[in-house]
């Protein structure tokens, strides 16, 4: 199955979604977007569950888009743009929009980066997340992990159910927090990263952002 079978046409097997994963990269598309300003990071969040612990969310967040591709460029990727646009639309902006090459140090590289930026406050990938020898996203970024967040990859399977049915299994998108950085991996197609992006990460980011930096001031 060519990445995700998701009807998320993917160049990449990746998670045969048809979320696919076209691991096309374009290794030097830095920071198209940068906007550099550097974000604070001291959000105090209630751990409360009731309705009102929303009170310290992160309302307004500084993303970084990382595309994992060894073909496409940032002005050849549909993935990203989808990304872009949701969170724009959700009142987000974005400090850094890259095409990175599938490659594990790479990915993982770019990723520590961002946590360490101080103008991103959340980190988004898209490709790699499927099952073929160079899908290696998933490999790379739950080493940068110091809490894994497996209800996202729960979550973005069962919603995905729908539209590609038990192809879900190829498909290992996932999630966790990497130096209070909330970083969220979704596969490669294009509608896989509408579905994950405006169906998940939209609604959860502000609070996971806020939580993951609850004790930091």
């Amino acid at each position: 199955m060519s990445d995700d079978d998701h009807g998320h046409g993917h160049e990449h097997s990746d998670d045969d979604h048809g979320h696919g994963d076209s691991h096309g990269h374009d290794h030097g598309h830095g920071d198209s977007h940068s906007h550099d300003h550097e974000h604070g990071h001291g959000h105090t969040h209630d751990h409360s569950h009731s309705h009102d612990h929303h009170e310290h969310d992160v309302v307004e967040l500084d993303f970084a888009v990382l595309t994992v591709s060894s073909t496409r460029t940032v002005d050849d990727d549909p993935a990203g743009d989808a990304i872009e646009a949701i969170l724009h639309d959700a009142g987000h902006s974005i400090s850094v929009r890259r095409v990175v090459d599938d490659d594990f140090d790479e990915i993982q590289t770019e990723v520590a980066r961002m946590a360490d930026r101080g103008d991103v406050d959340v980190t988004i990938t898209t490709g790699g997340t499927g099952v073929t020898p160079d899908d290696q996203t998933v490999e790379a970024v739950e080493q940068l992990f110091e809490k894994s967040l497996p209800g996202f990859g729960e979550l973005f399977r069962s919603l995905s159910f729908d539209e590609i049915g038990t192809r879900v299994v190829g498909t290992r998108a996932t999630a966790g927090i990497v130096d209070e950085m909330p970083a969220f991996c979704l596969p490669g197609s294009e509608n896989a990263a509408r579905l994950g992006t405006s169906e998940i990460i939209v609604a959860e980011a502000p609070h996971l952002t806020g939580l993951a930096r609850r004790d930091t001031e």
